[in-house]
């Protein structure tokens, strides 16, 4: 066992462990096997404790365990969604999971022009490779077992892309895009596949700042700035509405692939499928005040 908490010895020998059941309001429930990554803080950690509360053996995960001190669940596990040997020694460790929650992600702020492409590669290797690592270690014994569930955390801007956020956009669509041919393709097995996509959730992922500042940019900056500060002093959702939209949908065996999380992400996107690009790009502009 790494990273404290509860011995795996409660999982089962290699992850083989009993199955039991709970009872939510008229339902039964099986109790299921989660891992949950970057679960140290946010739309993670809520997931994983909410699951944990309704019963299911949640495998916490994060690249510094410390994080995940205070959180009651099953197993804690240091894991690096970046590293191929780390994702294997948890795998090793725990054997199976009933379901797999893809939730770490980073992102860099700053304009296309000026993100360092090194910078561009850590987001596409954590929010994109990341996932697709852990699908790779994971979904064959779900495949296997003929059940499970991958849940890929996405996003509003899976779907569009905000200025000075472009490359965090970009993982998301690439994300999204894997998530639809894996849901076609694993449907086949018995093995489910649902992209939860929050709007903006309070308090949001922390951009890790431009090394260089944003020079040009900093009036647009100011701009979206300013907006988000208005957005947080309104009634910004937390992360617990995220972690019920993917515990209902671990639950669940039905429902569509794509799960919109809060007023803002189901107004947005409709708006997207509605509108052609410039009808939309004024609304935006509109609804936010940017004069840029």
């Amino acid at each position: 066992m790494r990273g404290g908490g509860t011995s795996l010895d409660a999982l089962g020998e290699n992850g083989g462990g009993a199955v039991r059941n709970w009872q939510c309001a008229t339902t039964t429930v099986a109790t299921m096997r989660v891992l949950v990554t970057g679960a140290g803080s946010g739309v993670g950690r809520a997931t994983a404790s909410l699951l944990a509360s309704r019963g299911h053996e949640v495998i916490a995960t994060a690249r510094d365990p410390s994080r995940l001190d205070d959180i009651d669940v099953a197993a804690k596990l240091a894991l690096d969604v970046t590293d191929a040997a780390s994702i294997e020694s948890v795998r090793g460790e725990i054997g199976f999971v009933d379901a797999l929650v893809n939730n770490a992600a980073i992102s860099y702020h700053g304009p296309i022009e000026q993100v360092a492409v090194e910078n561009v590669l850590q987001m596409f290797e954590t929010n994109v490779i990341g996932p697709v690592r852990m699908i790779q270690a994971f979904v064959p014994a779900m495949r296997s077992r003929q059940r499970g569930v991958v849940v890929n955390i996405s996003s509003v801007a899976g779907h569009i892309a905000q200025p000075l956020s472009g490359y965090y956009a970009a993982t998301k669509h690439a994300l999204e895009a894997i998530s639809e041919a894996l849901y076609v393709e694993l449907a086949h097995f018995g093995v489910r596949v649902v992209v939860v996509e929050p709007g903006f959730i309070a308090p949001g992922m922390k951009d890790q700042a431009p090394a260089n500042g944003l020079g040009a940019y900093t009036e647009l900056d100011a701009q979206l700035g300013e907006v988000a500060r208005k957005m947080q002093g309104g009634a910004r959702p937390g992360p617990d509405l995220v972690a019920n939209a993917v515990a209902d949908a671990i639950e669940n065996d039905t429902g569509p692939l794509r799960r919109r999380v809060g007023d803002d992400a189901n107004l947005i996107l409709s708006a997207r499928s509605a509108l052609g690009d410039e009808d939309f790009e004024k609304a935006m502009r509109a609804a936010v005040g940017l004069s840029w």
